[in-house]
């Protein structure tokens, strides 16, 4: 028998179940290989000014603690499921993320590693003419490091860990568009005009007037990339997603756009009133969205029924 949850958020025929307790405790919970696939980002370690958990582990503590929720992470996730890591560093600590996913080498086989673009810069010329810049680009949001040794931090890592290395995905869920048509008849599985993405995916933070208000969370990622992680794993074979570090709720938010239950934890209820709040809002949208859609096909029927009988009404009448 599970906690009783914080908060029940229906979405559709599915539902988001949130609870305020410790990962570690929910885990127990669990029934063994009950969890299609996990994303999530847990506290990297950085000192980062959370409202409830200390950020400063030792360095040895903080790498047990992480052995510990994995090991818990791979009993409940099945045989062919996913783990999605996100994990950051800092330049004057780059060997965080490094650390995190040897940490989690006991327990889980690391099937690929996805590098999430959150800043680029794109010279003109090197886009080429199909492209159809008038001047090199530069878009996404950065935090800037006044430094005379390092680079600015424009990307974080998600590590893929399934059970066995052996997973099968839906990479064309996530497919590009081939530039050069010619391409997709030389290449062998190109028939439906995509590609795959490959292991980097730009995916940049929305613009936001007020951190307080609009990200009131010091360390978060944006919806997009846990939805794109679900999919490319394959929405057909997803029945639960969980995040043990829920924060403000990103994965949820994904799981309740695309119709798949949901299981979070997070220790700080401000951080899980919001995610309750923001998946509400999602699921809202998402219904409004495909009511919307659903309406134009009916509205296109009518208009062309009563195109048709326009017509036969000016036949007769010229008859």
């Amino acid at each position: 028998m599970l906690f009783k949850p914080y908060r029940i958020v229906p979405v559709g025929g599915q539902q988001c179940n949130f609870y305020l307790t410790d990962c570690i405790d929910l885990f127990k919970q669990l029934p063994e290989r009950s969890v299609d696939v996990i994303v999530t980002s847990p506290p990297y370690n950085l000192g980062i000014d959370y409202n409830t958990y200390s950020d400063t582990l030792s360095r040895a503590d903080y790498l047990a603690w992480t052995g510990t929720w994995i090991a818990a992470a791979a009993r409940v996730l099945r045989p062919d499921g996913s783990l999605f890591l996100n994990v950051g560093a800092k330049p004057t600590d780059p060997w965080t993320a490094m650390d995190v996913a040897q940490a989690a080498r006991a327990h889980l086989t690391l099937q690929n590693v996805i590098h999430w673009i959150k800043s680029i810069a794109i010279d003109r010329s090197s886009a080429g003419a199909a492209a159809g810049l008038t001047r090199d680009l530069a878009v996404g949001h950065y935090k800037p490091i006044n430094s005379e040794r390092f680079l600015n931090d424009c990307h974080e890592f998600i590590f893929h860990f399934t059970p066995q290395g052996s997973t099968a995905l839906d990479r064309l869920a996530l497919g590009v568009p081939y530039q050069d048509e010619s391409n997709i008849g030389r290449w062998r599985g190109a028939g439906e005009g995509v590609r795959c993405r490959g292991n980097t995916w730009f995916i940049p933070y929305e613009t936001i007037q007020r951190r307080d208000r609009d990200r009131p969370h010091p360390a978060t990622f944006p919806s997009r990339l846990p939805e794109q992680c679900l999919r490319l794993h394959g929405l057909k074979r997803i029945d639960v997603v969980m995040d043990p570090f829920t924060g403000l709720g990103s994965t949820a938010v994904a799981c309740a756009r695309l119709g798949v239950n949901f299981i979070g934890a997070d220790l700080d209820e401000t951080y899980l009133a919001e995610a309750v709040s923001r998946t509400r809002e999602a699921y809202a949208a998402a219904s409004e969205t495909a009511a919307a859609a659903a309406v134009l096909p009916r509205r296109a029927v009518r208009m062309r029924k009563a195109a048709l009988t326009s017509a036969a009404t000016k036949r007769l009448a010229g008859a």
